[in-house]
Order: C-alpha cells, then sequence, then structure tokens
C-alpha cells in the first residue's frame, strides 16, 4: 500500500490545517501523531466503508476525519501549541466495512509523515 500524505505547515493557534492521505487502495484508515520526546500516539480513524469514525478525546469536537474514495482527510481546527507533532496516515489493509483501529499494531502500512506546527 503506497500512502502519501501532505497538508501540513505552520499556524497559529485558533487556526486550521487540513492534512490528506493518498492511499493506492481503500481500506480502514488512521491518523497518528508524534510529538517530540513522545511516543505515537492515535489522534482519528475512519472505517473502510466511511460510516464510522472515531477520535481521540484530545481532539473530539475539532478534528473531522473523512473520506473521498482513496482519499483520507483531517480537517483540524482551533488548533493549539499542544497539537504541534508530526502527523502519520496508516493503512489496515485487512480492516471489514465498518471496522475503526485505535492500535499502530492493526496498521501495517505508514505514510512518510507531515509536521504540523501550531504556534501560541
Amino acid at each position: 500500500v503506497q500512502l502519501q500524505a501532505s497538508g501540513g505547515g505552520l499556524v497559529q493557534a485558533g487556526g486550521s490545517l487540513r492534512l490528506s492521505c493518498a492511499a493506492s487502495g481503500r481500506y480502514g484508515m488512521g491518523w497518528f501523531r508524534r510529538a517530540p520526546g513522545k511516543e505515537r500516539d492515535f489522534v482519528a480513524a475512519i472505517s473502510k466503508g466511511g460510516s464510522t469514525t472515531d477520535y481521540a478525546d484530545s481532539v473530539k469536537g475539532r478534528f473531522t476525519v473523512s473520506r473521498d474514495g482513496n482519499m483520507v482527510s483531517l480537517q483540524m481546527n482551533n488548533l493549539k501549541p499542544e497539537d504541534s507533532a508530526v502527523y502519520y496516515c496508516a493503512a489496515n489493509r485487512r480492516s471489514i466495512s465498518s471496522g475503526i483501529y485505535y492500535r499502530i499494531a492493526d496498521y501495517g502500512d505508514w505514510g512518510q509523515g507531515t509536521q504540523v506546527t501550531v504556534s501560541s
């Protein structure tokens, strides 16, 4: 599976960014992030069929994951400095239509990561 993530950048607190991830097929997808000195954490996921989504508590109400075919997007609003991290999209080749996956181990394919920096 080839994954190409894009859309990161520098934004002020309260601003918005939209990340996109182009996959070479249709899979259950996840977004994770790694801040400096921290582990890679779950951010959001969307099912293969697109009908189910879920989010980490820290981003609920601010981030929205969506998909259009093989393209998955993460709309990030009201960004906070603590959202600064490298964001990764990931694919689960064995996903079922409505499945949502939260663990790093659930995903076998990862994009290269895109940096998001939120200034205060």
